[in-house]
């Protein structure tokens, strides 16, 4: 099948990977004999090229009644999305919903927040996990970003952010402070434990320190020659890296040259700032950085607030970088987190570069509404001259597979527009989307997190995209990644599935990971631990959404007051978990063919466990209103519905539990500590008890 470059030098790796793809595809998938491509030239572009909408963009001619595909890209990065677009279409059969015109992204900046596992003496948030100490090697081997960063191209990302406490040590060498550079890969023995902090001040602690193994031997040279090769792949799949920290975290260099926690500290600030520079000039593919003024910051006083102490820091490092390399550009992402809009743009005015915000858009459960409300005032006091990032943390599902493309659009649509929003960044905080090793499954242990939980990537990344993508091509990806299932029912089973998760968390809100991790039904011991049927009873709704809380219903029951119109009541929302789980129970025997495939397997065996996890959450809420109608009426009919419910929820959770043991084993989460769904069943017994005594 003929393909056409019309381009008088060599084309570049990101044009080189598009049309590797658009070829396989062709040789796969051959689609009619006159059928033929031609890739006109790219415009020239400082390499490494700038994201732009305009350098994403392409538009597509047809000739010769269809015959005839032409691409005129805006850009490198255009004539890859282009080839990548083509590659698809021909896979599934979907050229002819390739639309003729310009095509261009929805959003220009889609990212992935990556926790960074760098080392022991440099960790990341996430760093008490089992996810990242396991992963902390695989960040050192390059075939692990080989793999990841294709992925990432493949799915229409084009932003990763790695986030690390303290990453200068690693990465470079700062020629005033030469004894914080470090050598080698270190990983600790230790058992990492929720009793840490949750703001990351004990991260790095003398049981952590006393039993060190080495996982790489590597010089701060050939560490730095690494990253530099990690960066130069991501642009050649026109992907920004930007590298996110907190702040004020030494780790690694504490006690030398002076350098200390102290935020009155000269030496300490001067050091930051050098490091900054350094990193800076040392990386000159690194698109920016992000800044977040805590967790381990304090309220000083003249050059030694927070704004004032990051602005000389970060700030002032990267004008020294820029004043040895004239037009550099380094963006600045500045969280609002601890701080204030208002104090940010005070202190940033002046920096010479791209200066942008960042907000915690969903908290931490973007798997919830596809319109939380949280970055409404923040927006609002936006400067006009600025744009906001949003976080959309997804701790929410960590183990389960996860699509559906109405919440994703819808969501992706309420986000603010291209004169507001910066771009945004999904990821978790509580787990490393490196490569899998909860799964159970001889066969795809140490597969990539991206390539498991590709239907998350590709609808997140795709509608952001392009959010106009018809649901015939999600299906028929479907039928191509999974030919042994009918690919309708498969989509509306998982898309059933999927909605389990949020439904729960819009009801049982709670902002952070600390605070709730549904899957577990679990908080930071030191927080609630397991969720009760009590903390049930008397929990709130997420804000803006139009659900009446079962303290608010149980009171207007007593009361005879009406429920408000167009507000869904306890026993509404149970009974569409129920349905939800229906539609899953209902779809699984009509898609469990007689030898399927070691992915549908897998795929299937987690739409069947979310669907438990539906009728137990279902029971639980009913137990809980019978509980909270108890408390209001004093009438002990409630309590015989109350323990009727929840022993319903002790059989849907032992059920949940045993299918999760057959595919996942417990593991340590940052913030909520062992998930063990079977050790947690005696919390769910405890439940019954409580209610007979209640």
């Amino acid at each position: 099948m003929p393909v056409h470059l019309d381009a008088s030098a060599s084309p570049s790796p990101a044009l080189q990977f598009g049309l590797a793809e658009l070829r396989a595809a062709l040789e796969a998938h051959p689609p009619a004999d006159d059928l033929s491509f031609r890739i006109g030239g790219v415009p020239a572009t400082p390499y490494p090229f700038h994201v732009t909408p305009d350098s994403q963009s392409y538009r597509l001619i047809r000739k010769h009644d269809g015959r005839s595909i032409q691409i005129v890209p805006g850009g490198e990065a255009g004539a890859m999305y282009a080839c990548l677009d083509l590659a698809e279409a021909v896979r599934l059969g979907t050229l002819d919903l390739l639309k003729q015109g310009r095509h261009q992204p929805f959003i220009a900046r889609r990212g992935i927040k990556f926790n960074l596992p760098l080392d022991a003496r440099t960790p990341s948030y996430s760093d008490a996990g089992d996810s990242a100490q396991q992963n902390l090697p695989e960040v050192w081997d390059f075939g692990f970003w080989r793999e990841f960063l294709d992925e990432m191209a493949r799915h229409r990302f084009n932003v990763l952010t790695l986030w690390n406490l303290h990453p200068f040590p690693s990465l470079v060498r700062v020629p005033e402070y030469p004894e914080v550079a470090l050598d080698d890969v270190l990983r600790s023995r230790a058992r990492y434990d929720e009793t840490l902090s949750l703001r990351g001040t004990d991260m790095v602690n003398p049981d952590v320190l006393a039993d060190l193994e080495t996982v790489r031997r590597m010089t701060i040279d050939e560490k730095i020659a690494y990253w530099r090769r990690v960066m130069r792949h991501a642009c050649d799949r026109g992907i920004e890296v930007y590298l996110f920290t907190w702040n004020i975290f030494v780790w690694g260099a504490e006690g030398k040259h002076g350098i200390s926690r102290d935020q009155t500290n000269p030496i300490t600030l001067d050091y930051f700032r050098r490091s900054v520079r350094e990193t800076v000039l040392t990386y000159p593919d690194l698109a920016g950085f992000g800044i977040t003024a805590g967790e381990n910051m304090e309220d000083g006083q003249g050059r030694f607030t927070r704004e004032a102490w990051l602005w000389q820091a970060y700030g002032e490092g990267v004008r020294d970088a820029m004043a040895s390399r004239p037009g550099r550009t380094v963006r600045m992402i500045h969280r609002c987190h601890e701080t204030s809009v208002e104090a940010i743009a005070d202190a940033w005015r002046d920096f010479p570069g791209p200066f942008e915000f960042s907000f915690k858009y969903a908290q931490a459960h973007m798997l919830a509404s596809v319109r939380p409300p949280f970055a409404d005032e923040a927006l609002a006091r936006l400067p006009p001259e600025r744009k906001m990032w949003m976080t959309l943390r997804q701790d929410d599902q960590y183990l389960f597979r996860w699509s559906d493309p109405d919440f994703a659009r819808a969501f992706l649509g309420n986000l603010p527009g291209p004169d507001k929003l910066g771009g945004f960044y999904i990821g978790p905080d509580g787990y490393v989307w490196g490569r899998d090793f909860v799964g159970l499954d001889p066969t795809a242990t140490g597969q990539l997190e991206i390539r498991r939980q590709e239907l998350f990537f590709r609808t997140w990344g795709r509608l952001a995209w392009d959010p106009n993508l018809p649901d015939a091509c999600f299906r028929r990806h479907l039928g191509w990644r999974f030919p042994e299932a009918d690919p309708e029912g498969l989509d509306d089973l998982i898309r059933a599935a999927s909605g389990i998760i949020p439904l729960v968390n819009r009801f049982h809100w709670e902002d952070y990971d600390f605070q709730w991790y549904p899957e577990a039904c679990l908080s930071r011991p030191s927080y609630k631990g397991f969720h009760t049927v009590d903390h049930f009873r008397t929990g709130r709704t997420m804000p803006g959404e139009a659900l009446l809380s079962i303290a608010e219903y149980a009171r207007r029951i007593r009361n005879g007051e009406p429920m408000p119109e167009g507000v869904a009541t306890p026993p509404e929302v149970a009974a569409d978990l129920r349905a939800l789980a229906r539609r899953v129970r209902d779809g699984l025997p009509k898609l469990s063919p007689a030898r399927p495939g070691p992915e549908l397997e897998e795929t299937l065996a987690d739409m069947d466990t979310l669907a438990w996890l539906g009728e137990y959450y279902a029971a639980k809420i009913e137990g809980a209103l019978g509980l909270g109608l108890l408390a209001e009426t004093g009438e002990e009919a409630h309590r015989a519905v109350a323990v009727r419910s929840l022993e319903t929820a002790l059989g849907a959770w032992r059920a949940y539990a045993a299918t999760v043991g057959r595919h996942y084993r417990p593991q340590m989460l940052t913030r909520v500590g062992v998930a063990d769904l079977a050790a947690i069943t005696a919390y769910v017994e405890q439940d019954i008890e409580w209610a007979k005594a209640f």
